[in-house]
C-alpha cells in the first residue's frame, strides 16, 4: 500500500531532508553523533571477535565446561 522510502523518489527531496537536518542540528553535533555511532560499533565487533575467540578456546581445550555445550 505505502512505502515510506518510495515518498522520497528524486534526489532533490533527499537534498531537502538533508538541509533540514543540518539546519535544525548543526554540523558539529552531527559529526559527535557519527564519530559516536562509529565508536560504537567498533566496541560491538571488538565484542563479537572477543566471544567468538573464547568459544574457539573452550572448543580446543578440551575441559568438561566445553564438552557439555556440545
Amino acid at each position: 500500500m505505502y512505502n515510506s522510502i518510495a515518498m522520497f523518489e528524486a534526489p532533490w527531496q533527499w537534498a531537502i531532508v538533508l538541509v533540514i537536518v543540518l539546519v535544525l542540528f548543526g554540523g558539529s553535533r552531527i559529526k559527535d553523533v557519527m564519530g559516536s555511532l562509529g565508536s560504537g560499533v567498533k566496541e560491538f565487533k571488538k565484542g563479537l571477535n572477543e566471544d567468538e575467540e573464547a568459544e574457539k578456546k573452550d572448543k580446543g581445550s578440551g575441559t568438561p565446561a566445553a564438552a557439555g555445550k556440545e
